[in-house]
Formats: C-alpha cells, sequence, structure tokens
C-alpha cells in the first residue's frame, strides 16, 4: 500500500473547504501555526495539542558514534531533538479498526 504525504497545501486545502476562508487566507492560517509551532519549540517550550499530542525539545549532549562503512570513531555535537508524545485519544483514533 502507497502512503500519501500530507503536505501544507493539503492542510491549506481543508482550512479552505471546512472554514470558509479564501485558499490564500487559508494558506497562511497554516503557515502562521506551524510558525508559531517552530518559535516556541526554537524557544525550549513544549507545545501541547489537545487531544494530539505533545511536542518537547530534548538537548542531546555530546557522544562518540562510529561510521558503520569504515568503523572510524566521530565525535557527535551536541544538539537539540523534538520529540513527539501522541495522545491517547490520537492513539486510538489510529489504531480502530477501519
Amino acid at each position: 500500500m502507497a502512503s500519501k504525504n500530507v503536505t501544507r497545501m493539503d492542510l491549506a486545502e481543508a482550512v479552505y473547504q471546512m472554514a470558509g476562508l479564501s485558499r490564500h487566507e487559508s494558506a497562511e492560517l497554516v503557515e502562521q501555526v506551524i510558525g508559531k509551532i517552530c518559535d516556541t519549540l526554537a524557544t525550549g517550550e513544549t507545545v501541547k495539542l489537545s487531544s494530539f499530542g505533545v511536542f518537547t525539545v530534548r538537548d542531546k549532549g555530546e557522544r562518540v558514534g562510529r561510521n558503520p562503512t569504515t568503523n572510524v570513531e566521530v565525535a557527535i555535537e551536541p544538539r537539540r531533538a523534538v520529540t513527539f508524545s501522541a495522545s491517547h485519544v490520537l492513539k486510538a483514533h489510529v489504531n480502530r479498526p477501519k
């Protein structure tokens, strides 16, 4: 079964169909929501979307990795990673019978 990715334009089209905004307004709204989520995560804050899930930022420390091809050790720089935990409502929705 081939999967389809949902794009920003797909979301904007859904907003257009459901909310009655113009296509331009719908696209702008989607961009604003995504931008707000990104900006909030960039400051290290948590984003909680009720009945959907929680986005959090984790600080990962420096560590030593290994190139699987050459088996050479490489230092991996510290970084921040975004994690997502699905709500029980989302999990139930995904796992319900078709």
